[in-house]
């Protein structure tokens, strides 16, 4: 039999997001986010390699993205990113508006298309 394991990536995923169990926003594994500005010494270690992966102006990064690159649990990074959110370290960029169909059209289209069942 074997003794314990010492492996340094053992770490449970509530000690790597501070004891919170949920994001405190709105994050999917699709959400892109961007670096903002601040600085990150008092972040915590997962946080600082979170923001790491935006050195450099790289572009936007895929929640999914991070999670994979940090080898991290989605969830857990779902977490993180949202704490990057709150201090202002992270951003998404707003969706378009521009350019959506109003419902008027919508109506039309879906008239249209009742007519030709």
């Amino acid at each position: 039999m074997t003794g314990p394991r010492h492996d340094p990536d053992m770490i449970r995923p509530y000690v790597r997001t501070g004891g919170q169990n949920r994001p405190s926003r709105d994050v999917r594994l699709e959400t892109v986010l961007i670096a903002a500005s601040g600085p990150t010494e008092r972040l915590g270690p997962d946080a600082r390699r979170v923001m790491r992966l935006f050195a450099g102006g790289r572009g936007g990064l895929a929640v999914a993205d991070i999670a994979a690159a940090l080898e991290l649990p989605p969830s857990t990074v779902r977490i993180l990113v949202s704490s990057l959110m709150d201090s202002g370290h992270l951003t998404s960029p707003a969706p378009v508006q521009e350019g959506r169909p109003g419902l008027d059209l919508l109506e039309e289209v879906l008239r249209g298309l009742r007519e030709l069942v």
